[in-house]
């Protein structure tokens, strides 16, 4: 098969040896042109860089978001970056924050997870959870916000390119853009700031070597996701008292 899929949830870290510096205040300075950046990123992604988390995943990492829907704080990442019992542990990291959140729903088949946050982050702000209707169009232009490799937060932007078809799991979403390992469950938004769907994989090449394709990116579309169906475990507990549990 010369063109095989590869997931991209950062299981084997790497290490980059630097000298330990601050990053520098962006500011406008007459000589380099530089800008803030909140005036070159748009509101919506600069929300959806607000929302991104890095999610633990055994001795590597995926990325991922967080959500409010009716009253709780979630984080929506891929099946293969946050797995295993339902109510089992995980962790989510931002900046000098790391949180615990309960895995609350698992579907391997869509590669979908959804984790509920037992604590709140002080410097992550969740996005309104706001689904497409309909899959989005090719050309349309997209965002998302992840952890690549070794690297802090990165936010990248895109277009979608085309679509796939995989017998399992139906149709696929691929994107022109950036992915790499550690990029795995990143939430992928529209200009409009809703959510087009969860990023999982990236393209490889067997002929003549063994090749990644880093800008062919896929995602599986969010209109296979039910949030009320992935809810219903943690409603069934009696122990959250939300409107999404009324």
């Amino acid at each position: 098969m010369m063109k095989l899929l590869i997931l991209i949830a950062m299981m084997c870290c790497s290490t980059a040896y630097a000298t330990k510096i601050s990053a520098p205040t962006p500011s406008l300075d007459i000589n380099m042109n530089t800008e803030p950046i909140s005036s070159v990123m748009t509101a919506t992604e600069q929300k959806v860089r607000d929302a991104a988390v890095k999610v633990i995943s055994g001795e590597g990492h995926g990325s991922g978001s967080l959500v409010k829907y009716k009253g709780l704080t979630l984080l929506i990442t891929a099946e293969h970056v946050a797995n295993g019992t339902l109510g089992s542990t995980h962790y989510a990291m931002k900046g000098n924050e790391t949180k615990a959140a309960i895995l609350i729903y698992s579907d391997s088949l869509h590669d979908i997870s959804v984790l509920y946050m037992i604590d709140d982050f002080y410097a992550v702000t969740p996005l309104k959870y706001s689904p497409r209707e309909e899959i989005i169009e090719v050309g349309s232009e997209i965002t998302y916000s992840g952890f690549p490799s070794s690297h802090q937060l990165m936010t990248f932007r895109g277009r979608v390119a085309g679509y796939e078809t995989r017998q399992d799991a139906g149709i696929q979403i691929l994107l022109h853009t950036h992915g790499w390992m550690g990029c795995s469950g990143s939430m992928v938004y529209d200009q409009n700031g809703d959510i087009v769907g969860i990023l999982w994989g990236v393209s490889i090449e067997h002929r003549p070597s063994l090749q990644i394709i880093g800008n062919l990116v896929w995602i599986q579309p969010i209109q296979v996701f039910n949030i009320e169906h992935s809810l219903e475990v943690l409603c069934r507990s009696g122990e959250i008292r939300a409107r999404a549990c009324k």
